[in-house]
């Protein structure tokens, strides 16, 4: 049988269009099953009514739409019930409803299941047979296990606005994705593609690697010298510390691995344009089996990296676009390269079928305060092209030729929009404090090489959270001491005279290095972060080593260990830092390296109840909220399939924070938090409340938290984090937060990630 379901649901994925693939399926389970007939039935929420939508063996006697009414007939009892009825007589039974416009009197047996997807009713799948029986428990796991994949079809049919339940009603065609940057855009869809596709390189050998080198080499240096073209396009554009995108494409083109490995590919037989399809793309399945949302992005970075690189290996010229005024730029991936080659003042909005809120593509439309949609992918390219979008990057929703009503509703919104972000803009330089005189310290979380002194403009008080993964996993080989000083140095002089907090090294399982590989069952739980590194002092003691000798001018650097589970594994990493301490300060021979403040990440929840074990051994704490929030709820929040789930603002979850503050309080150790929690205008609401007064996020979340916390009083906050606190669900957290906001006067916040 699970040949057979693998058949039917190729079939149903091949089929050319929606219609087809349902009646693809009705007659391959008639066949499967050796029945007399297979039915589907889709439900129509708004109508309140099944429609029959493809069938196999029924006698239909008219042409109109067959509807079954909800409530009705043993259909709506399958559906409603949420499980599958097997009836060995359905005419016979009481909940039978007949159509008038059907011929199944004659069937006796019937099978019922329910299409559920995410817990949305979509339809009914029924089986039927003239015999008198009761189906087999093969067959009716057999349905039950298609019911599933059925539902799924149907699921991103719906999405893409195909579904036709009724024939005069036009459906509204939205897309669903993901909100990466706020605001509301309106304008005529712009469709770009790539200057050149890796994917599109068929494999050939070569006599000549010789002559196939120097055109990789050649066409290496048009790319670097294109991309800083582009860099210097976007100054002024963009704020500076985003201009460091484009120094990472440097590094990677820089990366002794990438050349090396499309050389050797080469000289092992392969064209150069084969060997960089090669290499590109086993970096990016690299990148993209990682857990870590912000490192996996990189892939779309070296993709279009190798998309640029093939393109002056084809010779192509450069492309010349004339988009039209106030478009929507829509890609496959769009990247920032593909941002910087039209003017910034042409598009207003982004729309990419790929990618995430930590893109490089978002993050540049952030910083250029362009509305972004990600993770659209529910539409064919060609037929968005030229169509008027409107793209909400608050909730993610794109509309395509949306009514006249809708469009003017967005229009007025768009227009608020602009008066509030004007607002935020002019809190930059004013004091950091709650309207009854509460500080709170606003720190940057940073993952990228910075070379430009762009603190004074964004005015935070340092890096709560520096990321020193990257340097590691864009080389095929460990970076040496010297390699990793030399980038540590530009961030910790960025911020000289305020804290930089790094934390070490946080890879292994989710996020395997290329030269260190490991396979595990459950990644999520194995072997990462401190776990990886005190298995591995040497590679310990280099990083902790580099991180000291880049502090020596400054003397600004603070020591973050992740995924801490035991007071020993801090005890062993404590001993490692102050040998790699005493060897610096001996190789120096003076007494300017200072001691470095040592920290512990609360990201597994064992810690919670080991912090009185710890506290004398550290100088400070940091929560990861999002590893707290899916290690407390266990949720992959990458796993689609529960990633409704991963919400920070479960009353789980705002307990253990609350719980965690008032220990490290009365322990007298400082704490502060660095997850997306802090950046979203609802969870910075709730943590002061709570009382945490050092928060760290992302640069383009920085300005409205600081005019969030300008606008609220502390003192007001205590009952608002009492009614959360005593809230059952979710949503009655959200629902509280939301009137908070409100209240204060802040509900233009509410759409933006409240």
């Amino acid at each position: 049988m699970l040949r057979v379901l693998q058949r039917i649901v190729e079939a149903v994925n091949q089929a050319p269009d929606f219609n087809v693939a349902l009646q693809t399926m009705v007659r391959q389970v008639k066949e499967a099953l050796v029945t007399d007939s297979c039915t589907v039935y889709l439900a129509n929420h708004d109508q309140q009514q099944f429609v029959l939508a493809a069938t196999d063996g029924l006698e239909i006697k008219s042409k109109k739409p067959i509807y079954v009414p909800f409530g009705e007939g043993v259909i709506s009892m399958a559906a409603f019930r949420e499980e599958p009825l097997n009836i060995p007589n359905a005419p016979e039974h009481p909940a039978f409803y007949k159509l008038k416009q059907v011929d199944e009197q004659r069937y006796k047996a019937m099978l019922a299941t329910p299409l559920i997807h995410r817990r949305r009713l979509f339809g009914v799948l029924v089986v039927q047979q003239a015999e008198e029986r009761a189906f087999t428990r093969d067959e009716e796991a057999f349905i039950m296990t298609l019911a599933a994949q059925l539902a799924v079809v149907i699921a991103h049919a719906d999405a893409k606005g195909i579904l036709q339940l009724t024939q005069p009603k036009t459906t509204l065609h939205t897309l669903k994705g993901i909100p990466a940057a706020p605001g509301v855009a309106i304008g005529e869809a712009l469709v770009l593609t790539p200057p050149a596709r890796l994917s599109e390189v068929v494999a050939k050998r070569t006599d000549m690697p010789e002559h196939e080198i120097r055109a990789f080499r050649a066409a290496v240096a048009r790319t670097r010298h294109e991309l800083s073209t582009i860099s210097e396009s976007m100054r002024g554009q963009v704020a500076e510390e985003t201009l460091a995108i484009f120094d990472a494409y440097h590094a990677m083109i820089d990366s002794a691995s990438l050349g090396a490995d499309v050389e050797k590919a080469i000289n092992e037989g392969w064209r150069a344009q084969t060997a960089l399809k090669i290499v590109v793309e086993q970096l990016v399945t690299q990148f993209e089996s990682l857990d870590d949302e912000y490192i996996r992005e990189r892939a779309s970075d070296v993709r279009d990296l190798g998309n640029r690189i093939l393109a002056h290996l084809q010779h192509r010229e450069t492309r010349r676009l004339n988009p039209p005024a106030q478009c929507i730029l829509v890609a496959d991936e769009v990247t920032p390269t593909m941002l910087a080659e039209l003017p910034h003042t042409e598009f207003l909005g982004i729309v990419s079928l790929r990618g995430s809120s930590n893109s490089h593509a978002a993050i540049l439309a952030r910083s250029m305060g362009i509305p972004a949609v990600l993770g659209a992918d529910n539409v064919q390219l060609s037929d968005v092209n030229g169509e008027l979008l409107v793209v909400d990057g608050y909730v993610g929703d794109v509309f395509i030729n949306p009514p006249l009503q809708l469009e003017q509703e967005y229009r007025l919104l768009a227009d608020e929009e602009l008066v509030l972000r004007q607002k935020i803009m002019s809190a930059r330089g004013l004091p950091i404090e709650t309207t009854d005189g509460v500080p709170v310290q606003l720190h940057l979380n940073w993952g990228l090489n910075t070379e430009r002194g762009w603190l004074n403009e964004l005015d935070v008080n340092g890096v709560g959270l520096y990321r020193t993964e990257i340097p590691f996993m864009m080389r095929d080989r460990l970076p040496s001491e010297s390699e990793q000083e030399e980038i540590y140095r530009q961030v910790l002089q960025q911020f000289c005279g305020a804290p930089v907090v790094m934390r070490t090294l946080d890879v292994g399982g989710d996020k395997p290095l290329p030269y260190l590989r490991l396979h595990e069952e459950n990644p999520f739980l194995g072997w990462r972060g401190i776990r990886l590194t005190l298995d591995h002092p040497e590679i310990f003691l280099v990083q902790i080593r580099a991180m000291l000798r880049a502090s020596l001018d400054c003397n600004n650097l603070q020591i973050l260990l992740p995924m801490v589970t035991s007071a020993e594994e801090v005890d062993e990493s404590i001993r490692l830092i102050h040998q790699a301490y005493y060897e610096v300060s001996d190789e120096l021979g003076d007494d300017r390296l200072q001691q470095p403040q040592i920290g512990v990440m609360i990201e597994v929840p064992g810690v919670i109840y080991q912090l009185q074990n710890i506290a004398s051994k550290v100088d400070f704490f940091s929560i990861g909220t999002n590893d707290l929030t899916q290690y407390l709820l266990a949720v992959d929040r990458n796993n689609s399939r529960v990633a409704n789930l991963y919400d920070a603002f479960h009353p789980g979850v705002l307990h253990a924070l609350k719980a965690i503050l008032d220990r490290c309080t009365a322990l007298g150790k400082p704490v502060s938090v660095c997850g997306e929690l802090a950046g979203e205008p609802g969870g910075a609401m709730l943590l002061v409340a709570m009382g945490y007064r050092d928060l760290s996020m992302n640069s383009y979340n920085v300005d409205r938290i600081r005019w969030i916390i300008r606008h609220l009083a502390a003192a007001d906050l205590e009952e608002v984090l009492a009614r959360a606190l005593r809230a059952r669900t979710v949503e009655e957290v959200h629902q509280i937060v939301v009137l908070a906001l409100e209240n204060a006067g802040l509900g233009g916040f509410v759409r933006a990630g409240s």
